[in-house]
């Protein structure tokens, strides 16, 4: 044991490490045939330390927020914390209850996804039409205080342990539970957790049982929301069982703070929970991506019984690799608590060396180059699932953003799932990172240690924001108190990262001597006189754009609900992309800005809050992950590579000679646009900007060449579509993991028989699936779509329809084969390679 803890092999860390943060290794090595994704081990490699992944196996049902006889009853005869241990807590906390007709489900899990729609009768629509129905903001599910019988889920494993666990510290690791999560085992009410988004851990330790079943229930009330957007209901993060020595090192336990130098600072934290002092060795090694030795550090200290110190350790890699957005180096700490040359315990955390500065008069620099920053902000819900997203889907959104040139990331409005983070770790992302209450309270400090005391070791986090739009506060004196007791607690936990403010108000006034960096969302008018105030104080665009389009729409519909897809529509606070995307560029002062938003979400439906509008168009992709036009706009100005896109597509029966506006997205020198190769001019590609033409609309073939210098390098076209002849399914990959987490995303779409797509067909596709998976949500990217999430069959919306196909677990490879249906067409069929976890 001894030796090989000393000198694991370096597979065994790297797997160590991202079982430990419950995300994928380095690139390099979760390479397969289908591409980088994200893996969720359990390791052995951190022997003694056990971390189980506690997702599988659950039962799910509704209670009642006002019906006790509803709710198992929880809170009869009011005598709920009257007596600790006893099994009549709630009537699920017995061993003896029939669970088998509550719903079987694994986690992440979001119950409220699956409810139904539900108009909101008391809305009186307000004089301004931008000021809409507070039912739209949250996308019309029937849950909250009018939906009692909605607003509560119950959750329920049984587990068993063995004798050897008696002897050990066992705790249960929350990723997050929205929201107001009562935690009862064995008829122990063992914790309260309020936060919707922090995640929180219970010590299990002196209330398991080891000779006979362990009963585990999470009581989630969702009565109350934290946000003005969708936010879910339920265990929608991961759950972990840890396992560790009475010796150990806690969660969070470990900061590592890099420089480029190659230079190293370690903190770790150990807790003794026995009954004894304790002398011990603390041995940190750091490896390289490839898994290679390159710094070791050994220290030695004495715990009191039931107490716990912390170990500052230093050391220097040699030939440092940098944590750059091109080449996203990562390396790996491994700290290792022995007692007289017995491993105790073992963690590890990834981190990077990377530099980061912002500069008031030229911007921000990673490693001391220059970088604008060209980013998005998003929340965590998708088509289908709700907010209850694997880490496979968390990995796939990010790099959907990334490969369009994208390279900063906003997490709005919360603290986000650490999937995000390791994703944009591994892709090179730079993310600012926001705690969701701006208060100095005891619980909102709670959540903001939470926050930087998880998140410090990504390389990824370049800001901490302590807040978005808080008008009632963000411009008062009281508000400056409140923004400088949180400024204290993070620089006394992290001092080696700006402070930033989402403010969409008051910049230069408030808060603003307690940030590092001004965060101007919109208001593009006050940015010079707030440079007169403070010009030493850098800025960025926290929130720009608000642009507002729908997917494969080109005429606005007040009555569908619909805006263009043009690059035309912003709110009055807002600006267009170009708009916006121009005046940041221009300005080398600017850090950049972030646009909202890189998706669509359920929720926020301007400009058009009112039923049934149930989601946003402020997305570059929709609620899918299907791109819209104008993700091709920022893809020509946010990445070097050739980039020509035409728009609309050609198919407009009935409008034969009447004029269509074509536009092309590019980043070349000119393009020529060709009408059924009649040449309709060719036009000089402006800086940040678009070409168009008016085309009177006549069938047939749209062809746009794009040229760099005088030599055609890229060619789009726009066919009219015929009747459709073939049903088609394509996935994102060809491989699925039989792990019970992993996720494959099938886009179906018509074709006719040219091979020309249908670009507003909106056929109902029924899904079906066979082998170690199962369809886990349907979705079109439609913002008025009231179909059901959790379905196997979905309508096209503008031609364009989404399953998520989900794996179960299984011991063996086993083909999947997914098939899709529409009247009049052959069943398209697609076959995926599932191989054992």
């Amino acid at each position: 044991m001894e030796t090989s803890m000393k000198n694991p092999d370096r597979r065994a860390v790297i797997s160590a490490a991202t079982a430990l943060t419950a995300l994928p290794l380095p690139v390099f090595a979760t390479q397969s045939k289908a591409g980088s994704r994200p893996v969720i081990q359990t390791p052995t490699q951190l022997a003694p330390r056990e971390r189980i992944l506690f997702d599988f196996d659950w039962r799910f049902a509704l209670g009642h927020a006002a019906d006790v006889n509803r709710d198992f009853g929880f809170g009869r005869d009011q005598k709920t914390y009257a007596k600790q241990g006893k099994d009549d807590v709630a009537e699920p906390a017995s061993a003896d209850f029939d669970a088998h007709l509550w719903q079987a489900v694994d986690l992440p899990h979001d119950w409220a996804v699956a409810l139904p729609f539900a108009r909101n009768d008391y809305f009186i629509p307000p004089e301004n039409p931008e000021d809409g129905d507070p039912g739209a903001g949250h996308g019309y599910k029937a849950i909250g205080r009018r939906f009692p019988e909605n607003s509560i889920g119950w959750y329920r494993k049984v587990f068993d342990l063995t004798a050897a666990d008696a002897d050990k510290t066992l705790t249960l690791e929350f990723d997050g539970v929205f929201r107001d999560a009562l935690v009862i085992l064995n008829g122990y009410i063992l914790t309260r957790h309020e936060s919707g988004y922090t995640p929180f851990n219970v010590d299990i330790t002196n209330y398991i049982n080891t000779n006979g079943p362990n009963i585990l229930l999470v009581r989630a009330d969702a009565s109350l929301g934290e946000g003005w957007f969708y936010e879910g209901a339920g265990i929608y993060r991961h759950v972990w069982l840890v396992k560790t020595h009475k010796v150990h090192i806690p969660q969070w336990g470990v900061c590592v703070r890099g420089e480029t130098s190659g230079a190293i600072a370690l903190e770790t934290a150990i807790k003794n929970a026995s009954g004894t002092a304790r002398t011990l060795d603390i041995v940190s090694q750091i490896y390289d991506g490839a898994g290679r030795t390159v710094a070791e550090v050994s220290s030695s200290l004495e715990v009191p019984a039931f107490g716990e110190r912390q170990v500052s350790q230093s050391s220097k890699v040699p030939d440092p690799k940098l944590w750059t957005l091109e080449d996203p180096h990562l390396y790996t700490a491994r700290c290792e608590v022995r007692e007289k040359g017995e491993c105790l315990d073992v963690y590890t955390a990834r981190f990077g060396l990377r530099d980061i500065r912002f500069d008031a008069r030229e911007g921000f620099f990673l490693n001391g180059q220059g970088l604008k920053i060209c980013g998005t902000n998003n929340h965590e819900d998708h088509a289908g699932l709700g907010t209850g997203l694997p880490d496979a889907l968390h990995f796939w959104r990010v790099k959907q953003l990334k490969d369009m040139g994208a390279n900063a990331w906003r997490c709005a409005h919360n603290m986000p799932s650490e999937a995000i983070l390791n994703a944009c770790d591994e892709l090179g992302v730079l993310v600012i990172d926001e705690t969701r209450l701006m208060t100095a309270t005891p619980e909102g400090l709670s959540q903001l240690e939470a926050l930087i005391r998880r998140d410090r070791n990504h390389p990824s986090v370049i800001l901490w924001s302590i807040g978005n739009e808080e008008t009632a506060q963000q411009g008062t004196e009281r508000g400056l108190k409140i923004a400088m007791d949180m400024r204290r607690l993070i620089k006394s936990l992290d001092p080696t990262r700006p402070i930033t403010a989402a403010m969409n108000h008051y910049q230069g006034q408030g808060i603003t001597p307690a940030l590092d960096v001004m965060g101007f969302n919109y208001h593009e008018s006050s940015i010079e006189p707030f440079r007169k105030l403070y010009p030493d104080m850098p800025i960025i665009g926290t929130e720009t754009a608000s642009a507002v389009s729908t997917r494969g729409e080109y005429v606005r519909d007040e009555v569908k609900g619909y805006v263009r897809a043009y690059d035309l529509d912003a709110p009055s606070y807002a600006l267009t992309a170009s708009a916006w995307w121009s005046l940041y560029n221009a300005k080398p002062y600017l850090s950049g800005g972030l646009v909202w938003t890189g998706f669509d979400y359920r929720g926020e439906p301007t400009p058009f809050n009112r039923w049934p509008e149930i989601s946003s168009h402020f997305g570059i992709l929709d609620t899918c992950g299907f791109p819209k036009d104008i993700y091709y706009y920022y893809k020509a100005w946010w990445q070097s590579a050739p980039v020509l896109h035409l728009l609309p597509h050609w198919t407009w029966s009935g409008r034969e000679g009447q004029p269509i506006d074509v536009w092309a997205y590019s980043n070349l020198d000119r393009v020529e646009l060709f009408l059924n190769k009649r040449s309709l001019g060719v036009q000089t590609v402006p800086k940040d900007g678009h070409v168009q033409w008016t085309v009177p609309y006549a069938p047939g073939e749209l062809v746009a060449y794009g040229f760099k210098g005088d030599k055609v390098v890229m060619k789009a076209s726009r066919r009219t579509a015929g009747p459709a002849t073939r049903l088609s399914i394509t996935s994102d990959r060809t491989e699925l993991r039989a792990d019970g987490q992993d996720v494959v995303l099938i886009r179906a779409e018509l074709f006719d028989q040219q091979g020309t797509p249908l670009p507003t067909a909106d056929n109902l596709i029924q899904f079906g699936v066979s082998g170690p998976a199962r369809i886990a949500g349907v979705g079109n990217g439609n913002p008025t779509s009231l179909e059901a999430d959790q379905a196997s069959s979905r309508h096209l919306f503008n031609g364009l329809a989404q399953a998520v196909v989900r794996a179960r677990r299984a011991a063996s490879p086993m083909p999947v084969i997914v098939t899709a249906y529409t009247d009049g067409l052959a069943t398209a069929r697609l076959t995926l390679t599932s191989h054992a976890d």
